[in-house]
């Protein structure tokens, strides 16, 4: 029995190896290796705090975090099962070497052991480490455009007026100004919106926030659309200047009007900014007053300048002259008695035929009179209003004699005639 056995040994092994070959023949006849790509596979980092714990960051170079392709080989039966979901790639930040690289660990999560190979287009994550850093700005707001024709833009603010940024040092250190910019073309009325928050550097260049970190990156802008309205000034002066003086009536100023800005509804009333009198004092005064006057005071209550380059002040001159005098001959024929009761007659007369005055005021308003047309009278309504006729009755009266001089025109002394009232006939 025992020589059975043992007995063509080699030919027994023989056996084995040759079932050995032809199964490996019938799988791969079967069931061959088959060879399949996969494109964009991204790559996971690990452990990241190894580098923030450390108060640093870092940033992928290259988009070597995303590996083009990745070839996989296996049998055909564990191929077809493999979609792009099913591989994964790693980077272990523990192992971090002295130039910045990690190598990718390529695996599948599934039948991972049935592989043949596994390989990709790159095979380290290249990184740039920096120091973080973080700063706080202030929060700025502007506008662009332009708003309709008679508005203009008032306060523009946000509802928080901080912002801090963290990132890589190198790009934390560039950032200038964080702002939010408003577009208010064609806007007549208020606008509240929410805008994103934009940096930028010294020269005004607009900085990637890809790399950085915001506690806030949307804020709420609210911008005052004002209307504004042209108006003039209006000027009085108060006081008498000294004996033989007058004031014109002309004040000038510089500007003579202003812009306002504020509500509609607030500059829908407003016609002209009145300056009181008190400012303008002339008493005792021989020479024009020239002063400056503040506006600020007497603006109205929430109106302010539409021009924002205005001071609000005023330079003010008014106007004074020395009078002049000038003698006239009135006619007693131009002497009329006016509102005379009906049953009386009566008549004016002096030492004289003609009615000789003197007139004073400005010198434009004295040259300005035609003699011709000056016409003297008597009112006995007036006369009884004033008291200086307690009653029309026949008699002789000491009366005034009044002038229809222009105005600003005075007599220097006033003119008093004999009237004689008599009963008619």
């Amino acid at each position: 029995m025992k020589n059975n056995l043992m007995s063509n040994w080699g030919l027994k092994m023989g056996s084995i190896l040759f079932a050995a070959i032809l199964w490996l023949l019938v799988t791969n006849i079967n069931d061959p290796a088959t060879e399949r790509k996969f494109s964009n596979i991204p790559v996971v980092i690990k452990n990241a705090e190894v580098i923030t714990s450390q108060g640093k960051v870092y940033e992928v170079l290259d988009n070597t975090d995303v590996i083009d392709s990745v070839v996989v080989v296996a049998p055909r039966s564990i191929i077809d099962t493999i979609s792009v979901d099913n591989i994964v790639a790693v980077a272990d930040m523990n192992e971090l070497t002295n130039v910045n690289t990690i190598s990718i660990k390529l695996a599948t999560n599934r039948y991972n052991d049935n592989l043949d190979s596994i390989r990709g287009s790159i095979e380290n994550v290249k990184l740039n480490i920096e120091n973080k850093e973080s700063v706080s700005l202030a929060l700025k707001a502007s506008v662009s455009g332009e708003v309709e024709a008679g508005y203009m833009i008032g306060d523009v603010t946000t509802e928080q007026n901080l912002v801090r940024v963290s990132g890589p040092e190198s790009v934390v250190s560039s950032i200038n100004k964080a702002e939010v910019n408003v577009s208010v073309t064609g806007f007549t009325s208020d606008i509240g919106t929410v805008e994103e928050i934009k940096l930028y550097d010294a020269e005004g260049t607009e900085i990637s926030k890809s790399k950085l970190n915001l506690n806030i990156n949307m804020v709420r802008t609210n911008v005052e659309i004002l209307a504004t309205k042209q108006i003039p000034l209006h000027f009085i002066s108060s006081g008498v200047p000294a004996e033989g003086y007058r004031v014109t009536g002309v004040i000038s100023s510089d500007p003579e009007s202003v812009l306002l800005a504020g509500k509609a509804s607030l500059l829908k009333n407003l016609s002209t900014l009145e300056i009181p009198d008190t400012i303008l004092d002339v008493t005792g005064r021989s020479e024009n007053l020239i002063t400056t006057v503040d506006l600020k005071e007497y603006l109205p209550g929430n109106v302010e300048w539409g021009d924002k380059t205005f001071n609000g002040s005023a330079t003010v001159t008014v106007f004074i002259e020395r009078e002049i005098g000038r003698n006239f001959i009135v006619p007693k024929g131009s002497i009329a008695i006016e509102n005379l009761p009906e049953g009386y007659e009566a008549t004016v007369s002096t030492f004289e035929e003609d009615f000789p005055i003197q007139v004073v005021g400005l010198a434009a308003d004295i040259n300005a009179i035609n003699a011709a047309d000056i016409r003297g009278s008597v009112d006995i309504s007036t006369l009884l209003e004033r008291g200086i006729l307690e009653e029309v009755a026949e008699g002789h009266y000491d009366v005034p004699l009044s002038f229809n001089l222009p105005e600003n025109v005075s007599l220097r002394e006033n003119i008093t005639v004999r009237l004689t009232i008599e009963k008619e006939e």
